[in-house]
């Protein structure tokens, strides 16, 4: 596993998503104050991003656009349905301005 730089912290606005790739891999990052949440960017139902969708800083979750399924941001638990599968979620470390997040070879 191997840190890679995401984006400059100053890219994430408060309660905003923003869509990235690593290594081909899509992740939608999350900032509320100052922590930053990773997930994958697919949602598990409707394989559609989940960084279009809404923020839900009270509960820590991104909701999909497209049917509206809510995933923790902590877990990536589907909270509601339809979806019932979890979205992976990364660990996340900030050092100065970069946003570096860590990919398990197997996402890759």
């Amino acid at each position: 596993m191997n840190e890679v730089r995401a984006c400059a912290l100053s890219d994430l606005a408060e309660a905003a998503s923003l869509r990235v790739e690593i290594d081909g891999c899509p992740v939608a990052l999350v900032r509320l104050g100052d922590t930053v949440h990773a997930i994958g960017d697919t949602c598990s139902h409707a394989e559609v991003s989940l960084a279009e969708g809404i923020v839900d800083a009270d509960e820590c979750a991104l909701e999909c656009w497209k049917h509206g399924s809510l995933f923790s941001l902590e877990t990536g638990e589907a909270l509601t349905l339809p979806a019932s599968r979890p979205v992976p979620v990364y660990r996340v470390r900030i050092d100065g301005e970069d946003v570096l997040v860590t990919l398990p070879e197997a996402d890759r």
